[in-house]
This record gives structure tokens, sequence and C-alpha cells, in this order.
């Protein structure tokens, strides 16, 4: 595994219950830092936390929702109190809930914006305002619907491409103030989630074949690009959305047979 130099340092992960988060939580406390567990499910996060002490890590478990703001505040403040200072927050909570456009109800909508946008902004402004007293990094969970439409998922699509947003935006507003801010755009990640929704046959004629290199993304794809923004090796990268796809971004013609 690659050493992205984040021993000791502390991090907040929202999201880390489960799939990219969990595994961003993971392999950052295998580097050593001090992991702050955020998720909607408190067994969940109690969970990963209890596989990162097992594992000889620190990590303290904190329930919070993204769209709440005083439990994300009591969140941050809670982790500063037990872990120390924070160096690097992922802002990784999202949720999904594909809909034809012509019937999603605004309830819909506003579920999946008031998650995957409002709560992205709530935890990169009361998280990255402990960052401006001392530096840091913020890395935002986007989407390659966030570089691209997808139907079924305008609120979804929606959401990332506000994400983008609110990255440039802090990129330009903190940068001389010693944050840095990125996001990530995954493609199709393989989890059991993805695996209930798609069978093999779907996934191969829908993704694969769109995928330059032949296979979906493992967690731990996602998590080393996030950890590789948190570091140093990134410490003139900010502003940016960073594809971790595959290359299925790359172009319009990726399933097209070499002539």
């Amino acid at each position: 595994m690659i050493d992205f130099g984040l021993r000791d340092r502390v991090i907040l992960v929202t999201g880390a219950g489960s799939g990219i988060g969990r595994a961003v939580a993971l392999h950052a406390a295998t580097q050593g830092a001090r992991i702050a567990v955020v998720d909607f499910s408190e067994a969940d996060a109690d969970g990963v936390v209890t596989e990162i002490k097992e594992a000889g890590g620190t990590a303290v478990a904190l329930v919070a929702d993204v769209r709440a703001e005083a439990e994300v505040e009591a969140a941050v403040s809670r982790c500063e109190e037990v872990l120390g200072p924070l160096d690097g927050v992922v802002a990784c909570a999202g949720i999904s809930r594909p809909a034809p456009a012509e019937s999603l109800t605004l309830e819909g909508w506003s579920q999946v914006i008031d998650t995957n946008l409002t709560g992205a902004f709530l935890t990169a402004r009361i998280a990255g305002s402990r960052l401006l007293a001392r530096g840091g990094s913020l890395v935002v969970v986007s989407s390659v619907d966030g570089l691209g439409g997808h139907a079924g998922r305008v609120h979804y699509s929606a959401s990332k491409f506000g994400v983008a947003g609110i990255v440039k935006s802090l990129a330009i507003e903190w940068g001389r103030r010693g944050v840095r801010v990125n996001a990530v755009a995954p493609g199709p990640v393989d989890t059991p989630l993805l695996r209930a929704i798609h069978s093999d046959e779907a996934l191969a004629g829908g993704i694969l074949v769109r995928t330059p290199l032949g296979r979906l993304a493992l967690p731990a794809d996602q998590a080393n690009a996030i950890l590789f923004l948190l570091s140093d090796a990134a410490a003139f990268v900010t502003g940016t959305l960073l594809p971790v796809d595959g290359g299925l971004t790359a172009g319009c013609f990726n399933d097209e047979p070499l002539s």
C-alpha cells in the first residue's frame, strides 16, 4: 500500500459507515491517521470504528444527519474534542434515488438535493472553518454524473454538478488561507448496492463495455485517490474534479472496436 504520509493527522469522513466512505476511513486509519467516522447509522459507524480499533488504529464513531446543521456542528466539535484539531475532511455522505423526471416529486427531489448538495456544503462550511485556523485539505465525493447527465437521475446529477460549484468556489476563497478543496468523480463502484440494482449482464453490456479499463471501480480505488488529495503529494492541487472512472468519461466512442 502507498504511504500517503497521513500518520497522526485527524481526518473526518462523512458517510463513513459504508461504501467509499468506509474504504476511506479504513485506508486512512492503516496509514496512522486518527479517524472520525461520521454516519447517519450508528450501527454502521460503530462497526467501522470496531474494525479500525481491532487493527490497532484510532477512531471515534459520530452520528449525524448531514442535512442538519446542528448535528454536523456537534460532530465536528466532538471530533476535535476527542481526536484533536482537524487536518482533513472527506464529505462522502450521499444518496441516489432513481426516478423519471416527469414523475419525480418535490419531496424526492429535495431528499437528494438536501443530502448530496446541502449536506456537502454544511460539511464543508462547518469543518472547513476549523481547517482555516491551521490549513488542511477538504475532499468532496462527486460523481461522473456531475460531468454529464443521466436518465432517471436528474436530481442526483444536479446535486453533483452543484458539488463542482462548491469545490471550485471554495478553492478560490480558501486557497490563500491554506486550505485546498478538491473533489473526486467516481464511476460505478463495485458494491453490494450496485450488484443488487444491476445484473451481471447489465453491467457488462451497459458499463464495462464503455469502460476502457474493463472493470468496475473498487472502493479502494476511490479511497486511494482521496488519500492522495488529502496528502502533501497534492500540495499544489486545488479546485479540481478528478474522475476516478477507469476512463468511462474519456470519450464518446469507448465501446467502438478498433478498425
